[in-house]
């Protein structure tokens, strides 16, 4: 396990109950000890970005639910540095944010490749301390993310590869049922 910063992945324990986080994997970006924030990287939203910003008509690119906080806000994290500015890099060639005006022109000349992006309707967050009273209470697994992670061309397994990330006895709950009583 590592500890929580900006870079960590967040992969929820295979019991965990939370509606909003069961099964998923969370890339932070932030991790301060006024609080902590980042995206659910493996839940695809109803909606792609065409039908959330309307200048993007005939853009079909996916967006992914980032968390129950402030569900009326957009992200994005991306691997355009050089032509998004005020872009901030979070790890080796994964960028948080930057200028949406130049992305949604970048968008408009097919400049941007959907697999070098991810939109994200709202966040996931934690308080001062929350996060690491969840980390404490066993209700997260913690490892340094991977680009490849990140973009996964498969959101649905993006959790079983978090996990494979881990290793060892990490690879055998990949196959726990939700429920173990039904073990």
């Amino acid at each position: 396990m590592v500890e929580p910063a900006a870079g960590i992945l967040l992969i929820s324990d295979p019991f965990l109950k939370d509606p909003n986080f069961m099964r998923t994997v969370v890339f932070l970006c932030e991790h301060q000890d006024q609080g902590s924030f980042g995206f659910v990287l493996n839940r695809k939203y109803e909606n792609t970005i065409d039908e959330i910003i309307p200048d993007l008509e005939g853009y079909k690119l996916p967006v992914y639910y980032g968390g129950p906080v402030q569900t009326d806000t957009l992200h994005f994290l991306h691997q355009y540095a050089e032509a998004i500015p005020g872009s901030v890099e979070v790890i080796k060639g994964v960028y948080w944010g930057g200028d949406f005006d130049i992305l949604m022109q970048l968008i408009k000349k097919n400049e941007i490749d959907q697999n070098k992006i991810r939109f994200f309707i709202g966040y996931s967050g934690w308080g001062s301390g929350q996060l690491n009273d969840e980390l404490t209470g066993k209700s997260w697994l913690t490892v340094k993310a991977i680009r490849k992670l990140v973009f996964h061309k498969k959101h649905d397994e993006i959790w079983k590869e978090a996990l494979k990330q881990l290793g060892g006895d990490y690879e055998m709950m990949i196959n726990f049922p939700i429920d173990p009583q039904l073990n």
